[in-house]
């Protein structure tokens, strides 16, 4: 046995002590997982230093099938120059309205990301420890966005980010639903009069929609603070809030027997509560709605939440018809989102769907979470926060699959200028009319062969989609 794997051995053994001996005193459950965490790092470290050891012939032997990891895929040029385009018409937006950008880094520590996602915790990627840390892989932009305003003690920005986050989802790559996948947000953190940023929240959303021209959508909002009104005043135990909130989030894809079965069978809830729930998760509408729910005296009376939220619903309402929006808003009770860090009011844009067909879901959807830089914060101070998360690859499979259907090709270059010989042994002067057109900055390009055939080179500018060819020859 090599020295370093009977070193790891005896690193078990100590370890394998400390977690008998924390689950002898009945130490907390996160004390103790993260010894265990420790436990199993040192295993794979033995498992790894075997493997090692094995014999090489045997890994030469080895075969395997070249594919990307389930969820997961690559991007032909093709596919990044729509991709590109579709970014590019999102950042305008951000900045047209004032954002700018930051980056985090793609891992963080495994104790800011627990406990800030409900049920999707289990979604999360952790990684094997590699130095000490325990590590896991960003579930969305929002809560590395929340650690960044406590650590730095930024109390107000307007910021957008897009980058890669990654879930242990099942994929449907069809619909646009990856582990691996890009999310483009844009928030507004800092201390701000009641929905003013909220509305224009909505008014992104609405921006970004039509500029990539997706066809008809609707935004659907609601508040966290009417949800759980709603849930106070037809009986809910409070400590089911947040587990009922979660299975009302799934009517968007469930029928309501199938929700209502959730809540009962698997919640526990009563069944006659969970028939009270059904005659408002089920309404959608505008100010009519919220006028009428502020006159229902069963609501109003038992839940405070319930009128604080209807309140402002319909000064959200109000704002967002200013802005041009009041087609494209929809006041829905069934809008949950599963999220917990969550705190007011929620919005969710999907698209209508059109004589194609298309059904890819919700395609953007945030909402306000005024209490979780204060998780972060030594001091417990809260930064309020809104903001939206536009789901991205959604809308590429849309436009890629509107490409597929209509033959359409995308330019993969962005070249301005094929500089063409018509004769042999023009080499030297095609470089000196590339270098005068690159200095002039003109994106350029030539044949790499030395007497290359015209017909050849016109024929790679047309399949190209470039649009000038400078043609050289002796007269």
């Amino acid at each position: 046995m090599s020295e370093n794997k009977a070193q790891i051995l005896d690193e078990i053994k100590e370890q394998g002590e400390i977690v008998r001996k924390l689950k002898a005193e009945k130490s907390s459950k996160e004390q103790i997982g993260e010894e265990v965490a420790k436990l199993l790092a040192l295993k794979a470290r033995l498992s790894s230093t075997s493997e090692c050891a094995a014999d090489e012939d045997d890994v030469v032997q080895h075969k395997f099938t070249l594919k990307t990891p389930k969820g997961t895929r690559d991007y032909a040029p093709q596919h990044m120059a729509l991709r590109l385009g579709v970014l590019e018409k999102i950042i305008s937006v951000f900045k047209r309205h004032g954002a700018e950008t930051i980056d985090t880094p793609i891992f963080e520590l495994k104790e800011v990301l627990t406990g800030k996602y409900g049920e999707d915790s289990k979604l999360i990627y952790d990684l094997a420890d590699q130095g000490g840390e325990l590590l896991s892989l960003r579930y969305d932009l929002t809560v590395p966005f929340a650690r960044y305003l406590a650590m730095n003690k930024i109390t107000n920005i307007k910021r957008y980010h897009i980058a890669k986050v990654y879930r242990r989802d099942n994929p449907a790559m069809t619909r646009g639903r990856y582990r691996e996948f890009y999310q483009c947000d844009f928030d507004i953190a800092g201390q701000y009069d009641p929905m003013i940023p909220e509305a224009e929240c909505l008014r992104v959303v609405s921006e970004i929609l039509d500029a990539l021209q997706l066809g008809q959508f609707m935004v659907k909002v609601n508040h966290r603070l009417l949800l759980d009104g709603i849930f106070e005043a037809c009986g809910v135990p409070q400590d089911k809030f947040r587990s009922i909130c979660s299975a009302v989030d799934k009517l968007d894809k469930l029928s309501w027997e199938e929700v209502r079965a959730e809540m009962v069978d698997e919640k526990g809830l009563e069944r006659d509560i969970a028939d009270r729930i059904s005659q408002y998760v089920l309404l959608n509408g505008s100010m009519d709605l919220v006028e009428k729910l502020l006159k229902d005296e069963c609501l109003i009376t038992k839940s405070k939440s319930a009128k604080e939220g209807l309140e402002a619903m319909k000064l959200l309402l109000q704002y967002t018809n200013l802005y041009g929006l009041s087609e494209k808003v929809r006041f829905d009770l069934s809008l949950a989102r599963g999220l917990d860090y969550y705190t007011g009011v929620i919005y969710e844009a999907i698209l209508l769907g059109d004589k194609r067909g298309e059904s890819v879901g919700s395609i953007a959807g945030g909402g306000r979470y005024d209490n979780l830089v204060g998780m972060f914060d030594s001091r417990n101070k809260n930064v309020p926060c809104v903001g939206v998360s536009v789901g991205v690859e959604r809308i590429f499979s849309v436009l890629e699959a509107r490409m597929a259907a209509d033959n359409q090709k995308i330019r993969t270059t962005e070249v301005h200028v094929f500089v063409a010989s018509a004769q042999k042994n023009l080499l030297e002067e095609r470089m000196k009319l590339c270098r005068d057109l690159w200095d002039a900055g003109l994106n350029t390009e030539q044949s790499y062969k030395k007497n290359p055939k015209l017909l050849a080179q016109l024929q790679y500018c047309e399949e190209s989609g470039i649009p000038w060819a400078a043609i050289l020859g002796e007269s």
